[in-house]
């Protein structure tokens, strides 16, 4: 029961997240960082943001940017299921030294998920 309430709640959490994320909110992150810069005077910045801003303009696609986020949620969850599975494993070992590493590991992975899901 609580697998499935973990998984809801990450399904909702993943929904929200990519509605925030598109490549009109990329090109206006690089515009603003792009002025930033300008004020600075910092050409090699400028040239760099202006590359980027032309990239961002000629490909990006919100539904590729959701396809390249979505990916990112299978691997880490994907990544968070190996985890567990090798803790279980430490466990019916019984070896303490194991079962600590597995639970650093596991603990590790699932950071990296909320990471990826609150970005």
């Amino acid at each position: 029961m609580k697998i499935v309430v973990a998984m809801t709640l990450l399904s909702l959490v993943t929904g929200l997240a990519n509605a925030q994320e598109s490549c009109a909110s990329k090109e206006a992150d690089i515009l603003r960082q792009l002025e930033h810069a300008r004020e600075q005077g910092n050409a090699g910045r400028i040239g760099g943001l202006e590359t980027a801003l032309g990239k961002v303009r000629e490909h990006c696609t919100d539904e590729g940017l959701q396809t390249e986020r979505q990916e990112e949620i299978d691997e880490a969850r994907e990544e968070v299921r190996e985890r567990e599975a090798d803790l279980q494993e430490a466990l019916r070992d019984g070896d303490s030294k194991k079962i600590e590493k597995r639970e650093r590991k596991l603990a590790e992975a699932r950071e990296a998920l909320r990471e990826i899901l609150k970005d």
